[in-house]
């Protein structure tokens, strides 16, 4: 296993770590995790250093392997993987949060839905032996992401200690659902030969 695949295999298990620190019932098996500040308790506070290193490898594994000409099968399979999970988790379990910050539903609603539809369309124009490219909506889509699930796991930190009427994490995650939207339009626009039939002759 090269280390791009490596790396990618360590995202996989961050997931995991992450999933565990936010889902065991803590407080029913009497452990009582401190407050770091701000409402944010430690399983959210380590998730929160957990997510930023993996988010970074996200990048890391990618230039490496492209850099290197280290592309694996295993590679192309599990790096999508790897990160659907990482997000897609932290989307559904901090929309269901305590904590006084949490993802809106329609933002995680719209997110997962645009995953699925550009993967879809991504395999139709693979069956056509056609590639499916990168758009500058996508990258700004995995940035806003990041951005605004890091804010969130940290209750609005720093934002919550200036009072104001808005919560300006949830604001970055629908800055994020917005992105998301708008990179799937676009992939559908900029594809939209792959969903024509072929003549046959």
């Amino acid at each position: 296993m090269n280390l791009p695949n490596k790396i990618t295999t360590f995202r996989m298990a961050c997931v995991f770590v992450i999933v565990f620190l936010l889902l065991f019932p803590w407080a029913q098996c009497g452990i009582v995790m401190p407050e770091i500040f701000n409402g944010v308790s430690l399983e959210y506070f380590i998730s929160f250093f957990i997510f930023i290193i993996a988010s970074f490898s996200d990048f890391l594994d990618g230039h490496i392997a492209r850099k290197y000409n280290l592309v694996t099968t295993y590679g192309k399979f599990m790096d999508p993987i790897a990160d659907k999970l990482l997000v897609d988790s932290l989307l559904i379990i901090l929309a269901s949060s305590h904590m006084e910050t949490k993802i809106p539903l329609i933002v995680v609603v719209i997110m997962i839905a645009r995953d699925l539809v550009v993967d879809a369309v991504k395999l139709i124009a693979a069956s056509k032996n056609k590639i499916v490219a990168a758009n500058i909506w996508g990258k700004l889509k995995t940035v806003a992401q990041m951005v605004a699930i890091s804010f969130v796991l940290l209750n609005d930190f720093p934002f919550s200690y200036f009072d104001g009427p808005v919560n300006i994490s949830v604001i970055l995650c629908y800055i994020a659902g917005l992105f998301s939207l708008l990179s799937m339009v676009v992939y559908i626009i900029q594809n939209k030969e792959v969903f024509k039939d072929e003549k046959s002759n």
